[in-house]
């Protein structure tokens, strides 16, 4: 098991739909979600549809209700060398 090959990326997803996309996993309403954050449902709305900027404070504080790293949902895309990696 020492040859491995990392999973083809099928699809590209923003910002909001990574906190979307971890929202209904976790079967929680934007009402629910703003329930157990503090952010107002609007402002979970305006996120997930791309229209605000999700920023640091909030990525920790949604990454915490939706049990998942900040980076998770502020880096959906990355990707990294494995010789890098560090």
């Amino acid at each position: 098991m020492s040859e491995f090959r990392p999973a083809r990326k099928r699809v590209e997803v923003s910002v909001g739909e990574s906190v979307r996309i971890l929202r209904e996993l976790q079967e929680l309403s934007q009402s629910q979600l703003s329930e157990c954050t503090g952010i107002p449902q609007a402002a979970i709305s305006a996120i997930e549809n791309d229209r605000v900027n999700l920023g640091v404070e909030r990525a920790k504080v949604l990454a915490r209700a939706l049990n998942c790293h900040p980076a998770v949902l502020v880096f959906p895309g990355w990707e990294t060398q494995l010789e890098r990696a560090a």
